[in-house]
Formats: C-alpha cells, sequence, structure tokens
C-alpha cells in the first residue's frame, strides 16, 4: 500500500522545524518498499518537484522539506511495475499549481480507463502520459475545476476545491457500479496548490489528520526552553500552526481519522472543515 503525508502551513519558513515534529509519529515507508518516492513544494511562484528510485534508506522526515520556505508540501511513497517509467508515473502529480496525490486502487481500472478518458477534454487527455489509475484520477480532479473556471484562481475557497475533490471520487464510484464492477476502489485523494490543502476519504484505508500548535522549542532551530524570549526566532516558533495529513502512523497520538466518506479542506488560515457526502 503507498504512503501519502501532506501538510500546510502558517509560516513557511518554519516548513522543516513543523516536520522534524513528526518523528515517532507518521511513516514515509511500508512493506513492501516503495521503489517511487516524489515529494512537491513551492517556492513563491516556482513549483518544486523531486523524484526518488530505488531508495534504500528511509528518508527522514527533515529531509523531504524543500531548500527554499514552503508553505505546503505533499509527498508519496509507492511501488511501481517493473519497467514503468519514473518520470511520467511518480507521484505527486503536478498542473500548474496544483499537486495531487492518491493512495489506494481503483478496483477494475481496466474496464474503468476508457470511459473514465473519454470524459475529459482532450487537453486532459493529452496530459495523462502514464499508466497509473491516480493519474486519471488527477485529471478527473483538474476537469472538475476546469468546469467551474477555478483551476488557476488564486482565491477559491478551500471548501469548493475539497467539494470537488470528493466528486472526483464520487464520478468514479458510480461509474464503477454502472458497469458492474463489484469490489469497492479506495480513493484517499490529496491535492493542495499551495494556499489551501484538501484531503478525501472513500474506502476502507484509513487516513488522518493533525493539528500541531505553536511551541517555543525547536531542534532543528536551536531553539530551547532557556533561549531568551527576546530572541525573534521564540514568537515565530510559538505563532506557527500546520495542519498535516498521512496515511500511515506509528503513534495515534493527537490525530483523527477522517471518518469514511469525508473530505477535509483547510486554507491559509488553517481552519478545518470536514465535509460530508460521498
Amino acid at each position: 500500500m503507498s504512503v501519502v503525508l501532506a501538510a500546510l502551513t502558517s509560516d513557511p519558513n518554519l516548513l522543516r522545524c513543523e516536520l522534524s515534529r513528526l518523528a515517532g509519529q507518521v511513516l514515509v515507508q511500508t512493506e513492501p518498499r516503495a521503489n517511487a518516492m516524489g515529494v512537491g513544494a513551492y517556492a513563491q511562484d516556482e513549483v518544486l518537484l523531486r523524484r526518488l528510485a530505488d531508495v534504500e534508506e528511509v528518508p527522514s522526515l527533515e529531509s523531504l522539506a524543500p531548500p527554499t520556505e514552503s508553505e505546503a508540501l505533499l509527498f508519496h511513497a509507492g511501488r511501481l511495475p517493473l519497467g514503468a517509467s519514473l518520470e511520467e508515473n511518480t507521484q505527486p502529480f503536478r498542473s500548474r499549481r496544483w499537486l495531487f496525490a492518491h493512495q489506494g486502487a481503483i478496483s477494475g481500472f481496466e474496464q474503468l480507463r476508457g470511459p473514465l478518458m473519454a470524459s475529459l477534454p482532450e487537453h486532459l487527455q493529452r496530459q495523462v502520459r502514464g499508466g497509473t489509475d491516480s493519474e486519471v484520477l488527477f485529471a478527473l480532479f483538474l476537469r472538475q475545476l476546469r468546469d467551474v473556471g477555478r483551476t488557476d484562481d488564486p482565491r477559491l475557497e478551500p471548501q469548493v476545491a475539497g467539494r470537488l475533490l470528493a466528486d472526483t471520487a464520487r464520478e468514479v464510484v458510480k461509474r464503477s457500479m454502472e458497469l458492474g464492477i463489484p469490489r469497492a476502489s479506495t480513493l484517499n485523494l490529496v491535492a493542495t496548490n499551495g494556499l489551501l490543502l484538501v484531503a478525501s476519504r472513500c474506502g476502507e484505508e484509513p487516513l488522518y489528520y493533525s493539528r500541531l500548535e505553536g511551541g517555543a522549542e525547536c531542534e532543528p532551530c536551536g531553539v530551547t526552553a532557556s533561549t531568551p524570549e527576546s530572541q525573534p526566532a521564540v514568537g515565530a516558533h510559538r505563532r506557527r500552526r500546520t495542519v498535516v495529513v498521512a496515511s500511515h502512523l506509528q503513534r495515534p497520538g493527537s490525530w483523527v481519522e477522517l471518518p469514511r466518506g469525508t473530505t477535509l479542506a483547510v486554507g491559509l488560515d488553517l481552519q478545518v472543515h470536514l465535509l460530508q457526502g460521498h
């Protein structure tokens, strides 16, 4: 089973610090070991995307952080079939400012691929370059955004993006039922444009979220309990807040399991909205 991890933070300078706080809480590798990993983040108007293949050692959470400041991060690790192109099939997928990852699998994808692709406009059909069900799901989500004219809208509300992500999963479930595909799909979908984070759980596989509140101490930054309050770093670390989504946990702690059929939507105000109904 693949692994997904995503974060949206209030202070882009402290994303690495927030990832370090997750050590011992989340997993970025499971068995069988992933042979393809990808991590996406942002540097102002630029989208940063790194792909890692045949990683011998499990990467540290801190190492996933980009070299520059970023409000958002999306990581995925999974196994690609022998011979599959790393460049074309490794998640997260990117289109303009959007990053997208899918944890799970579409049951009966061989039957569904044709009808799902036929529902896409030509430019999105051309955008699907690999052979994974996850990339087709991303194209369906982009079509949802295009249909309401919000693909590149920086003012897109998190709740609207969340509903469109849920509609993407709902469409696949509906088409599966129409074709008489008996087994349920696992459609844990996560997307971000750097300004919001949305995550939708559809299926038996769990998906979790947590809210990290500010704290004065930070090992990566060398901020300790004895650091003077007059130091700017102390105030910045106290004010930081982050929402994290993860598929695999080492220990539950303060994590909340997203109920099945629920979508989480978060904007830069870090308010968590839970949308029901798919």
